[in-house]
């Protein structure tokens, strides 16, 4: 049985296209800054994105840690947004490796955070008794918050405040390439307010493994000797580096795919019994959903899911994730809504 996969656009497989340019990737020692693949990339990100440098990395994890590691020093404080992914995900980085604390401000339905609330969060850097705020996080689009997009004007209002008050905007743009087709904005005008931005290339772009984080030319050269010390240097990264360039020349119109198939699926499901679920929350590639208290119990559900050939999982009580990516069909959605269906009717559901 093949398997519907919508646990994450991160099990995307690479394209024929990005094997092929792997497998003839010109490449050098990327840690002596030679590997000429490595460098078109990172320069062609930073264009793409109206910077003036690039870094390649591993992972978004990693690239959101080395902008902590750039900007603060220990014991400095981040602010960020109650359901940002570098609080909720990347396994308490910040403080164990970067030391700086979480302040924590709430994020909206729309996975924005209010830039009143940020300015009454900033700690005033003359208290010896408070930790100086040297950095805020936005989060585009943003994970737990049903993907949704930030507009220009929502990061502008949060990075004014931020730079009045002497602190830097670093944006976990992991989909940022996703907010920019569903706004219709190119992503420069996306991140033009914020200090730097990474982005991944292993999420909706479908490539192996990576990252980029852009920005001015002098925070990239503080970012690589960081990199270099958290273990992200990499010789020979070219074989990586050829995919993110042909993901970035071919897989980033097609994410609206993934966001029509979103939303189909999204609409095909709200009305099933004991599914809560607005289809106008859906905007990019996720979706979140919750089971009313008197539906199938969670695990039977997801096993019985599972069964059918359809893998997802819960974030929490009667709450699921699922996201569509370039490898789910047409034909996997409406699947999927049609196993969906058998699962919750009232003569079929255990």
């Amino acid at each position: 049985m093949a398997v519907i996969d919508l646990r994450s656009d991160t099990v995307t497989k690479p394209t024929d296209e990005m094997r092929r340019a792997m497998a003839e990737a010109e490449v050098g020692d990327d840690v002596f800054g030679e590997d000429p693949t490595v460098n078109r990339l990172q320069e062609r990100s930073a264009e793409i994105l109206g910077k003036e440098a690039g870094l390649l990395t591993t992972s978004g994890t990693m690239s959101n840690l080395i902008a902590l590691l750039t900007y603060c020093h220990r014991g400095d404080e981040v602010i960020m947004g109650d359901q940002a992914h570098i609080f909720w995900n990347e396994s308490a980085g910040a403080a164990a490796l970067a030391g700086a604390q979480s302040r924590l401000v709430p994020n909206d339905d729309q996975g924005r955070i209010s830039p009143a609330d940020v300015e009454a969060a900033i700690r005033p850097k003359t208290n010896i008794h408070f930790p100086p705020t040297t950095l805020v996080c936005l989060e585009n689009t943003h994970n737990r918050c049903s993907g949704m997009v930030l507009t220009p004007e929502d990061t502008k209002g949060v990075a004014d405040v931020a730079h009045a008050a002497g602190a830097a905007v670093h944006l976990d743009g992991a989909r940022i390439f996703n907010a920019s087709v569903a706004l219709e904005v190119p992503p420069a005008e996306l991140v033009k307010d914020v200090d730097d931005v990474s982005f991944c290339l292993s999420k909706g772009l479908s490539c192996p493994v990576g990252s980029v984080i852009v920005g001015t030319q002098d925070f990239i050269d503080q970012a690589r000797k960081w990199r270099k010390m958290v273990g992200g240097g990499m010789r020979q990264a070219g074989i990586i580096a050829a995919a993110g360039i042909v993901a970035l020349e071919t897989m980033v119109d097609r994410l609206q795919e993934d966001h029509t198939n979103a939303r189909i699926l999204a609409e095909g499901i709200a009305d099933l019994p004991d599914v809560i679920l607005d289809p106008e929350t859906i905007k990019t590639n996720i979706i979140y959903f919750d089971l009313d208290n008197s539906a199938i119990e969670s695990a039977d559900f997801l096993t019985v899911l599972t069964a059918k050939g359809i893998q997802f999982f819960d974030t929490g009580p009667r709450r699921f994730r699922m996201v569509t990516h370039n490898d789910i069909s047409a034909e996997d959605v409406l699947y999927t809504i049609e196993s969906f269906k058998s699962t919750l009717t009232t003569d079929s559901a255990p």
